[in-house]
């Protein structure tokens, strides 16, 4: 682990949408993690998925960020300007073995449940592979800043991971391992619906010689159905016109005692008083899910 080097934290939203409440308390985990430890926050836009992305979405989660008075130390990185950082790390890991050229498609793998074991896809005329991580038939752990101890069969559960896509977009994956290398970053705060991710990008690291750093999930907000809030039909955008309703609801989901924030004031002024009570120790771990509706 990096803890002895000065903290590095980042929030890393995907330009989909506004800015939703469940990314506006990752975004300020991230941030108070990062400033109680007196260090810097970044911030890096996932635009690796054009279809999906929302033009214009990028730019309205940065200013809305800066509304609630969440402002990067640096000047935002953009995944998709950072596409010969990935190819050169691909190359390294196809040269080395730890990455191979795969044919299969969605159906091919159905048998499996998903989970890639091995090649049992055809090539087809005109159809590039996608390019995958070899996993091992190995069992890790790691130990989470709020989950606690996280523990996965990286063969059995996990399969071999997809780098860069058949459509050739990046995948995440080799992505996230790459930047948060290239920027230092040595503590990781984001929501919980990335445990699963994190012990994959663990293992990469270590194939591609780079740190790892520390990890903390937070829970995920969820709608009065259990949803992930981002895939519902409740993933409303906060307002950065009025920052404090939705500044104080994502105080509370962080577990914090409401009482120590002042009820108004410029979010500037709030976060600095939230920085010096903020409790690390007090944010919920993800089996203590509460709705965004009972907050």
């Amino acid at each position: 682990m990096q803890t002895e080097l000065p903290y590095r934290g980042r929030f890393a939203p995907s330009p989909t949408g506004p800015l939703h409440f469940g990314s506006l308390v990752a975004a300020l985990g991230s941030w108070l993690f990062a400033r109680q430890a007196g260090g810097q926050w970044l911030v890096r836009i996932e635009d690796l998925d054009p279809p999906r992305e929302v033009p214009g979405a990028a730019q309205g989660q940065l200013s809305t960020l800066a509304d609630f008075g969440l402002v990067p130390d640096q000047a935002p990185w953009f995944q998709s300007a950072r596409g010969d950082a990935y190819a050169t790390a691909l190359d390294a890991l196809l040269a080395s073995g730890d990455a191979f050229e795969c044919h299969c498609s969605r159906s091919d793998l159905e048998a499996s449940g998903g989970v890639h074991r091995r090649c049992v896809g055809q090539a087809r005329a005109g159809r590039r592979p996608a390019v995958r991580l070899r996993m091992p038939d190995v069992e890790l752990t790691f130990l989470d800043r709020i989950q606690g101890e996280f523990r996965q069969d990286l063969g059995r559960e996990v399969g071999d991971v997809v780098l860069r896509r058949a459509d050739g977009y990046w995948a995440y994956q080799l992505a996230v391992v790459v930047d948060d290398a290239a920027q230092g970053i040595t503590h990781v705060v984001r929501g919980a619906d990335l445990l699963d991710s994190t012990l994959r990008q663990v293992y990469l690291q270590g194939r591609m010689g780079l740190p790892t750093p520390d990890y903390a999930h937070l829970p995920v907000v969820r709608d009065s159905d259990g949803r992930k809030l981002g895939k519902s039909l409740a993933s409303l955008p906060v307002d950065g016109r009025d920052p404090m309703p939705a500044l104080r609801a994502a105080w509370r989901f962080l577990g914090q005692d409401p009482g120590q924030l002042p009820a108004a004031g410029a979010p500037e002024q709030v976060l600095r008083t939230a920085v010096a009570a903020f409790d690390p120790n007090r944010a919920p771990r993800e089996n203590s899910w509460q709705s965004v509706q009972e907050k």
